[in-house]
């Protein structure tokens, strides 16, 4: 069975969710708080992904996030009472990889869930190479590696890698936001457009710095996003 981490001090809630997760065959474990939850992860490094509450008394959601990032690249569903767009990003950018606002519908909760896992476990799935070279990069399909033109591992997460999987395996063709959540993502969403963008800005800091600045993923204004190789 797959470990899920469920985080919130609210105990209804979390026991809702349980409830719903062992229904569908998988082994839901409950933390009430942030600190709580990383000891969890800790004595169980086999979770395979956690739902998040954000507001909690101590250490809050995001503050866990940052934590959990040092370490893992685990998914992260946010699901927060916090439903204004700054909120979102913030979770986004933080490093969670879906956020879901309260009151919410625990099936949708759970097709989230579903997507995030089959996303974790599975590269994009494209008839391309397995090692592609993107000029100042090196992805490696097979064992979801990213290294500079100097050995550098560069650290993503599962939703990073599959953008820039997706755009460098087709090189020089723009995709829409919407097409590469519905790619990367397995799943349709109104909020796809400002999901991918906020993951796609994470995506070039993270290239950016252990580039010197390279600009492997392009705009193009009013389409999407591409990666050019000559």
């Amino acid at each position: 069975m797959t470990k899920i981490l469920v985080v919130d001090d609210d105990k209804e809630i979390a026991e809702l969710l349980e409830i719903y997760i062992r229904n569908e065959g998988n082994d839901p474990i409950l933390a009430y708080s942030g600190e709580e939850a990383l000891s969890k992860l800790n004595t169980n490094p086999d979770i395979a992904l956690m739902i998040l509450d954000v507001m909690m008394p101590g250490m809050n959601g995001f503050d866990v996030v940052k934590a959990v990032r040092k370490d893992t690249n685990i998914p992260i569903l946010i699901v927060s009472a916090k439903t204004g767009d700054m909120d979102k990003i913030q979770g986004l950018i933080t490093g969670a990889d879906d956020y879901v606002t309260k009151p919410f519908n625990p099936l949708e909760v759970m097709a989230r869930v579903r997507s995030l896992l089959r996303r974790s476990s599975n590269a994009v799935r494209d008839e391309a190479p397995e090692i592609i070279d993107a000029g100042a990069l090196t992805i490696n399909k097979d064992s979801h590696e990213v290294k500079t033109a100097a050995g550098e591992v560069i650290q993503l997460t599962a939703l990073e890698f599959g953008i820039l999987y997706l755009l460098a395996s087709h090189p020089n063709r723009v995709f829409s936001a919407d097409e590469i959540f519905e790619r990367v993502w397995q799943t349709e969403s109104v909020v796809s457009a400002k999901t991918v963008m906020v993951h796609v800005s994470h995506l070039r800091d993270k290239i950016k710095e252990s580039t010197n600045g390279d600009e492997v993923i392009q705009t193009v204004w009013g389409v999407g996003y591409k990666v050019e190789i000559n």
